[in-house]
C-alpha cells in the first residue's frame, strides 16, 4: 500500500489507522506486515464496504483522516465497478529486519551458500526458467527503471516480474524505489561474489 501527501505523514505519525481502497480484489491480508512509504504497518482487518453506506459519523472516516463520507468517496481511485475495501492497520515500531539484512555489505561463506541455495530453488520452481541472477544483473545495470520496462526487456509480463523481484527483496538483495528498483549492498556483495 502506498500513501500520498498528508496521508503518508499521518500513517507515519500513527494518526491514520484506516484506509479505503477500491480494488478488484483485496491486496493485503489480515495479520501480515507490509512495508509502505510511511513505514511498516500490520493489517488488523480487511472488509468490503458499500461506499454509499459510509456515514459521516463512522469512526473509520476519522481514522482515515477524512472530513466526511463524501470526502471518502471523492478520493477513491480505480475502476468504479471494483469493490471498496476498508483496511484497518497499525504502525509497526522498530527496525525492519529486511532493511537490516539488505544493509549487509559483506557476505560470509555461509551467507553466500545459503543465498545460492535459495536462489537456485527459485530458479528450479520457475515456469519460465532460471531468472534470479539475470534479474539481479538487470536491476544492477538499470536502476530506477520502471518495472514494466524491465519486464519487457526480458519478454515477461509486469505482474509476475514484480512478484519475482519481491522474492529477491525478501532476501535483502534489492530495494524498491519510487520508480523501479536498485540493488542493496547485500545484492551488490552477492553479485561481486559470483564474479570472483
Amino acid at each position: 500500500m502506498l500513501f500520498a501527501g498528508s496521508d503518508r505523514d499521518g500513517v507515519a505519525d500513527g494518526k491514520i489507522t484506516a484506509a479505503y481502497r477500491r480494488w478488484a480484489e483485496p491486496r493485503v491480508v489480515e495479520g501480515r506486515i507490509y512495508r509502505t512509504n510511511a513505514g511498516r504497518i500490520e493489517i488488523d482487518s480487511v472488509r468490503q464496504v458499500n461506499p454509499e453506506l459510509i456515514a459521516d459519523t463512522d469512526a473509520d472516516v476519522a481514522d482515515a483522516d477524512r472530513r466526511n463520507a463524501k470526502d471518502v468517496r471523492r478520493r477513491l481511485r480505480g475502476n468504479d465497478e471494483w469493490p471498496t475495501f476498508l483496511i484497518k492497520f497499525h504502525l509497526v515500531e522498530g527496525p525492519d529486519p529486511r532493511e537490516e539484512l539488505a544493509s549487509q555489505s559483506e557476505l560470509t561463506a555461509e551467507d553466500l551458500t545459503d543465498l545460492q541455495n535459495r536462489l537456485a530453488r527459485f530458479d528450479e520452481l520457475s515456469h519460465h526458467g532460471a531468472w534470479t541472477t539475470q534479474t539481479l544483473r538487470l536491476i544492477q545495470s538499470k536502476p530506477a527503471t520502471r518495472a514494466a520496462d524491465l519486464a519487457a526487456s526480458l519478454n515477461r509480463e509486469t505482474a509476475p516480474f514484480k512478484l519475482d523481484v519481491r522474492k529477491l527483496k525478501n532476501l535483502g538483495l534489492t530495494h524498491s524505489l519510487e520508480v523501479g528498483y536498485q540493488l542493496s549492498p547485500r545484492g551488490t556483495a552477492y553479485l561481486n561474489a559470483l564474479d570472483t
